[in-house]
């Protein structure tokens, strides 16, 4: 028997990169999952394929992780036509640099209601259907440990918002047996970061190790983190950057 077997997860953002490594892992290991994606409606078709290969029910739901009325309806309808849920992954993020002086009022809005009031939103609408056991996993970044290169200033505070947001509900929920914990990827091979672009060696360059790390290195730390392993771990911030902030 997989060790997540029985259990519903809901992955945001789970069409492409380190969401789509998550829903595949957790699929893997014997969850049905449940995932919302913005529009790439072909790499969501995909995906429910893997995880219905993995003799699994999966479930695409399009919502757009900026608007909070979606983010709510998707938790809701994960429960409806899934039965319950147990893990919730928030995922969902955008990403765009430029120095501050340049940064519009739109790109600070969006990045908000993505990184910030997203996650938030999805986390109030899904402790209402969690119990005892219940696991959350937010996906953060290294810059809200460290920022190495200017020009990522609303990135970094929108998810170092986020580690905020992680420790107070770790402590919030914890009488309830729900964990809370942040992964902090750093540069990550995925279409929004891929590791032959311009500014790779740059980023390389910061990695101890040298290289960048891969969705599936992500992945790996949450289904930890939503499994038996992680079941006396929460309020954490855990890097996966290859000693980026070391």
């Amino acid at each position: 028997m997989s060790r997540l077997t029985g259990r519903v997860a809901l992955v945001t953002g789970g069409s492409r990169g380190i969401g789509a490594a998550v829903v595949r892992r957790l699929a893997e290991d014997g969850a049905h999952v449940a995932f919302t994606y913005r529009s790439a409606e072909d790499s969501a078709k995909a995906v429910v394929a893997e995880i219905e290969s993995y003799g699994r029910t999966g479930l695409a739901i399009q919502a757009d992780s900026a608007d909070g009325t979606a983010v709510v309806d998707a938790v809701e309808r994960t429960v409806a036509e899934l039965g319950r849920l147990d893990i919730l992954v928030n995922n969902a993020g955008v990403f765009a640099a430029g120095p501050i002086d340049k940064v519009s009022l739109d790109y600070l809005d969006l990045a908000i209601a993505v990184h910030v009031r997203g996650a938030f939103l999805a986390t109030q609408a899904a402790v209402r259907h969690m119990g005892d056991g219940g696991r959350i996993v937010n996906i953060g970044s290294s810059f809200a440990s460290r920022v190495p290169d200017p020009g990522v200033s609303v990135y970094a505070m929108t998810k170092t918002a986020v580690n905020g947001l992680t420790r107070a509900l770790a402590r919030e929920l914890g009488p309830r047996g729900i964990t809370v914990n942040l992964v902090l990827p750093g540069s990550t091979d995925t279409d929004m970061n891929p590791s032959d672009s311009a500014t790779s060696d740059k980023q390389r360059s910061h990695i101890a190790l040298g290289r960048y790390g891969t969705p599936a290195d992500v992945a790996a730390m949450v289904s930890h983190l939503v499994g038996e392993g992680g079941q006396h771990i929460t309020g954490a911030s855990i890097a996966i950057d290859g000693g980026t902030t070391a």
